[in-house]
């Protein structure tokens, strides 16, 4: 039913609904929203100069204008105005901070990324070093603190409802997590704060190797795992935010531990070359192995180095358990090897997709590595933020109508 009544709540499905359609398209009609969304024409112009007068959207040239229509009267066009306010995504990492400004849309209009030492960390060092890396960005972006809609931050810590992290017994979640919500709330009038493997799991849905489906797991694998759940299409949570915390993986036979694939790479290369099961021709053997690094032994794995293969697939082995845990407990479809490591864990991953055990009674997830690089925790943070706000828009003070219009 469309309505041409003006209830409150029916006003505002009205305008959530044609907000959504203009968010998402070009330049439009009324006759598109109409035939879209499914109001009267008389609702659907009502709708459209609100959301203009709101400052969403522009009334563009009409079709005669632009050479697209001669007979008749013609239609009046409108876009969304994707520049009308900015969003921020935070990847608050350990040893690193980056922050990306973006359009209402999620274009990325400037970024800056800022190196810390974990060992010198404090809480008030990460507050100050997260607002002069946003401020740097907002700079590069030439754009400004005040008009910033929606900020969200991605944290290596679990992440409740309200944007905080429980106590960890070395206080290293509050490190992490040094009450972002309350450092930004000056800054935006959303801010969203989240677990890093959370937003990863929002980069691959929105962007990656995870669009379209709905039951999955992002797998931050670099240091540590960290793991981002979709099932039904919902991200899990829990009480205190810790739903893809993996320290159980202690106690899991074949993982032993929620050390990531990085750290498995290099134990296992040092152990071969201390062992001297390595093959005579393996480029393995001449390396120090004081200064071997993950990259090494997967460029050789790839390039066929028969000892640095033998690595891969004891590596393979353990993140087969883990694929294995997920799809036993969640059912999910796919598990998706996320982060730096993602782009060379070929090797890893085809011994994992052979290693996963048969035993799991249902078909097991597909093992797949993402797309989306290092900056997949920045890339999922602009998501979430550009989320946040498409969804609350219309309570903005920023897209408030004017008294004069309001008593119109």
């Amino acid at each position: 039913m469309d309505a041409t009544t003006t209830t409150p709540s029916l006003r505002r499905h009205n305008l959530d609904a044609v907000l959504g359609h203009a968010w998402d398209a070009e330049a439009f009609t009324a006759s598109d929203v109409i035939a879209t969304v499914g109001l009267t024409r008389s609702t659907a112009i009502d709708v459209l100069d609100e959301l203009s007068a709101r400052g969403l959207l522009a009334e563009m040239p009409n079709a005669r204008a632009v050479g697209e229509y001669s007979k008749g009267r013609p239609a009046r066009r409108f876009a969304f105005r994707p520049h009308a306010g900015v969003v921020v995504g935070v990847d608050a990492g350990r040893g690193h901070l980056s922050a990306s400004v973006a359009d209402l849309r999620g274009r990325t209009l400037g970024t800056s990324r800022l190196t810390v030492d974990p060992e010198l960390d404090s809480p008030e060092r990460r507050r100050r070093a997260a607002e002069a890396t946003v401020d740097a960005a907002l700079t590069r972006a030439r754009r400004a603190r005040g008009e910033i809609v929606a900020l969200c931050v991605g944290v290596p810590a679990p992440v409740n409802r309200a944007g905080r992290s429980p106590v960890h017994h070395d206080g290293f979640w509050a490190r992490m997590n040094p009450e972002f919500v309350d450092t930004f709330a000056a800054w935006a009038p959303l801010v969203r704060v989240e677990n890093d493997a959370t937003l990863a799991a929002v980069a691959e849905h929105s962007h990656g190797a995870a669009v379209g489906c709905d039951d999955f797991v992002a797998l931050l694998a670099g240091e540590r795992f960290g793991a981002g759940i979709s099932v039904d299409g919902r991200l899990l949570r829990g009480t205190h935010g810790g739903a893809g915390e993996t320290v159980a993986f202690d106690r899991v036979e074949g993982v032993g531990s929620a050390w990531g694939l990085a750290p498995r790479c290099v134990d296992a290369a040092r152990a071969a070359l201390a062992s001297g099961s390595l093959p005579s021709d393996s480029a393995l053997r001449d390396l120090d192995p004081e200064t071997i690094e993950a990259k090494t032994v997967l460029d050789l794995a790839a390039a066929g180095d028969a000892g640095a293969l033998a690595v891969a697939r004891e590596v393979g082995r353990a993140l087969a358990g883990v694929a294995a845990v997920f799809g036993s407990l969640f059912d999910v479809e796919r598990v998706i090897v996320s982060g730096a490591i993602a782009a060379g864990a070929g090797p890893i991953i085809a011994a994992a997709i052979e290693a996963i055990p048969d035993s799991l009674h249902l078909p097991p997830p597909r093992i797949i590595a993402s797309t989306l690089g290092p900056d997949i925790v920045s890339i999922g943070a602009v998501a979430a933020a550009v989320e946040a706000a498409r969804t609350r828009a219309l309570d903005l003070a920023a897209f408030a109508l004017s008294d004069d219009w309001a008593r119109s």
